[in-house]
């Protein structure tokens, strides 16, 4: 079998660098033990976690000077996981979560890339509550928009490890389906903007998509 081929890139945030080992492009795949195929996760999809697109370049840059304090933050299907790295690497409180087997593989190495400590992580399945993440104050994901019957379960899913307070950022590139999240997100009191990002020279090509910003109060709390 042919091994993956793999890519190191660095992505610079003004002074800070985050170092970064992808697959070289979305055509490999490496799946010997058919652990992806029993999740669902076909070849020609597997290796859409270890590229690093532009909704999670835009994510990044965004987190990248958001104010998020001690709060503790969620990262929705990772992939690559850039932003969670950032975060990381400002010593802020991040956990990190995908449904691929190989993202924690790539997570851990890329942690210790950077010289950082290592990330806490679950492995994710929207549509299965058993998981021990917790409740979170932020939480955050980009592209994760790519399928229609994916947008309930991912809202419950969020609604799930949301506290009463939660910020919920999302970035999509124009798929088509940011109201369908808004509409089921305002089921669970959440209320939603959406721009544009301010600049996007960091990416090779026009960003089409937007930032999606999600706020939800507790009852008797002061509004921000």
């Amino acid at each position: 079998m042919t091994p993956l081929r793999l890519r190191y890139q660095t992505v610079e945030f003004g002074k800070v660098d985050i170092h970064l080992c992808t697959l070289r492009d979305n055509q490999e795949f490496h799946d010997p033990g058919g652990v992806a195929e029993k999740l669902g996760i076909s070849s020609a999809t597997w290796p859409i976690f270890g590229i690093l697109w532009p909704s999670s370049l835009v994510l990044a840059n965004h987190m990248c000077n958001y104010d998020v304090g001690s709060k503790r933050i969620l990262e929705l299907g990772c992939g690559m996981a850039l932003s969670s790295l950032l975060l990381n690497k400002q010593h802020k409180d991040i956990t990190a979560t995908d449904y691929h087997p190989e993202s924690h593989h790539f997570l851990d190495r890329n942690t210790t890339l950077n010289g950082d400590q290592l990330i806490p992580y679950q492995q994710a399945d929207w549509a299965d509550n058993s998981d021990t993440l917790g409740l979170f104050d932020i939480i955050i994901g980009s592209d994760v928009l790519y399928e229609d019957n994916h947008i309930e379960i991912l809202a419950s899913f969020i609604q799930d490890h949301a506290l009463p307070n939660c910020e919920v950022i999302v970035v999509d590139p124009g798929r088509g389906r940011k109201n369908k999240l808004s509409n089921q997100l305002a089921n669970f009191g959440f209320s939603c903007t959406q721009t544009r990002p301010p600049h996007t020279d960091y990416l090779d090509k026009p960003f089409k998509g937007h930032i999606l910003s999600y706020r939800r109060l507790a009852e008797g709390t002061a509004p921000l």
